[in-house]
């Protein structure tokens, strides 16, 4: 029997009524870390979730921050249980969001990069490691990091020194200068296995250069049979020994930085974002940048990626969340919240921007080839007994001849 008209315009009306007014918001959710720098991240953050729920109507951003350990902890827990994040922040490398890409979190990415063209919109040394697991395309760029040496003009100026090293040997005699006037070089934090890492990366680079480098962290190499790999343990002794702000190790690097704040050390090596924090309590004009002078004109630095999870109800939702991510539009209006440099190769530098600034935007600019920090480059067990290693070195409990002869012995045991 057939509908009255009347009766079937309720009813089409009534059932497109329902179809246009979910009973519920469809939920995505973004996990990310609690940034240290709160309130300019927390800006961009809530953009992005007002701009793509507004984009989205019926779609809930749900964005859960966490401190890093806890974050890592939670994608752990995710890759053995059915549901998880739909994106999630990782640094990319093969020791980091290598992890959760070997452990099946991770969805290949090839069609949105297709898609959306992310590659020709992306800053090209951002997308270093998006192929670097064999099969498809794994995390879209978040960030992009350089590390370079900062430091203190005042310490230098007492310390006779008023031209910045160009070459390893006259960094070594602007340390030596700086001693004889009473002021360690360099400050790191022991605590966190990261931050003496930073100084052992690039002495690698320095000892061995950039192809050997590569090989050493590509475990395509011997340790025990390349003299430049255990020359580099004894240029880390001889740094720890006698360049460093003492005791390091019972710091962590917040610490570190505060005493660098505090006139205790003349330099640290830090990333592109120690920018923003001089800006909360300091002047950025007492301080100057150079690249660690390795010889190999590469730039030291890592990226931080958006992974979409594998196991996604909602991936192409996700892509969408990441495409307006890296758009020009909300990549130039969010210019700084982020980071001081953008992942987008389209967004102008333009108005009030710091000297310091300008010249992290000529570091990025001149340096096309790069180097990665050692636990983006070691899978993930590597890494750790990369850092003992570091760590005994550094401490004076291990010669650099053992602790080459450590790093193989663990790498042909692990691997």
């Amino acid at each position: 029997m057939r509908l009255s008209t009347a009766k079937g315009g309720l009813l089409a009306g009534a059932a497109a009524l329902m179809l246009a007014v979910p009973a519920s918001a469809q939920e995505i959710s973004l996990w990310t870390l609690s940034f240290s720098d709160v309130q300019r991240i927390n800006d961009g953050f809530a953009k992005l979730e007002q701009q793509f729920e507004a984009e989205h109507p019926g779609v809930d951003l749900k964005i859960v921050r966490r401190g890093t350990d806890e974050h890592k902890t939670a994608l752990r827990v995710a890759t053995g249980a059915e549901r998880g994040p739909d994106v999630y922040f990782m640094w990319a490398g093969l020791g980091l969001g290598g992890e959760f890409v070997k452990a099946g979190l991770s969805q290949d990415l090839t069609p949105y990069y297709e898609k959306y063209d992310w590659a020709d919109v992306l800053v090209g040394s951002s997308m270093g490691f998006v192929e670097q697991f064999g099969e498809g395309m794994h995390g879209a760029p978040y960030t992009f990091k350089g590390e370079v040496v900062y430091y203190n003009k005042k310490l230098f100026e007492q310390a006779g020194i008023d031209e910045e090293p160009q070459t390893y040997e006259e960094l070594v005699e602007t340390a030596k200068k700086l001693k004889d006037a009473g002021i360690p070089a360099f400050t790191f934090g022991g605590t966190v296995n990261w931050h003496v890492m930073r100084l052992m990366d690039v002495l690698l680079e320095t000892t061995c250069g950039a192809e050997k480098h590569d090989a050493l962290i590509g475990m395509e190499l011997d340790w025990t049979e390349e003299p430049c790999a255990t020359k580099a343990f004894e240029e880390m002794k001889m740094w720890a020994t006698e360049y460093f702000l003492a005791p390091f190790m019972g710091i962590d690097n917040a610490q570190s930085t505060s005493l660098f704040f505090a006139d205790r050390a003349a330099m640290m090596l830090e990333g592109n974002w120690l920018v923003d924090q001089i800006k909360e309590g300091a002047d950025l004009s007492n301080f100057g940048i150079f690249p660690f002078p390795t010889g190999t004109g590469r730039l030291y630095g890592f990226a931080e990626y958006h992974y979409i999870n594998a196991k996604s109800e909602h991936k192409d939702l996700a892509a969408e969340l990441i495409d307006l991510y890296l758009s020009e539009d909300f990549q130039q209006e969010t210019l700084g919240a982020f980071a001081t440099t953008s992942v987008n190769k389209n967004v102008e530098y333009v108005g009030d921007i710091s000297d310091m600034e300008r010249e992290w935007l000529d570091v990025f600019a001149n340096h096309t080839e790069l180097f990665v920090n050692g636990d983006q480059g070691f899978p993930l067990d590597v890494t750790t007994e990369y850092f003992r290693v570091i760590n005994e070195v550094a401490s004076g409990n291990l010669e650099p001849a053992a602790a080459a002869q450590a790093m193989q012995t663990f790498i042909e045991s692990n691997t």
